[in-house]
């Protein structure tokens, strides 16, 4: 257990409010600190969490966020699960261009969110809701 966070286990997080929103990005916060990632890595993770999240509340009506501690042997890193039930992202392609926004975040979009972290994964249909998976790992 390190900085009160179990990094053996998935932390689990709620996103139904902007209260949430803010409590991931501490979450966030403090597991990217746990695996020692550097200050600019935390701060571009931080950044990129509070984006999805945000989208996640707005787009998707609210959903899940899980933070997990990863290790791969030759390096830790974080990777975090967006996940909602909500309409799905109709056209990925032009939601992924840099620039297209809907508005109401960070004006990052996704394409600023993908640029910020080292692997990054979305799943979505019309319908379906979305999942997005990002990782960053240590330097």
């Amino acid at each position: 257990m390190t900085s009160g966070v179990d990094l053996g286990r998935p932390q689990a997080q709620a996103v139904d409010s902007d209260e949430d929103v803010v409590r991931v990005r501490q979450l966030v916060r403090t597991v990217a600190v746990a695996v020692r990632l550097s200050l600019v890595d935390q701060t571009k993770v931080v950044t990129a969490a509070s984006e999805l999240a945000r989208n996640t509340l707005v787009y998707g009506g609210g959903g899940t966020v899980e933070v997990t501690a990863i290790d791969n042997g030759r390096r830790a890193g974080i990777r975090i699960v967006f996940a909602d039930s909500g309409p799905g992202i109709a056209d990925l392609d032009l939601a992924l261009t840099d620039g297209y926004t809907t508005g109401g975040g960070l004006g990052l979009g996704l394409s600023g969110a993908r640029r910020l972290v080292d692997e990054f994964d979305i799943q979505t249909a019309p319908g379906q809701g979305t999942r997005i998976t990002i990782t960053k790992w240590s330097r």
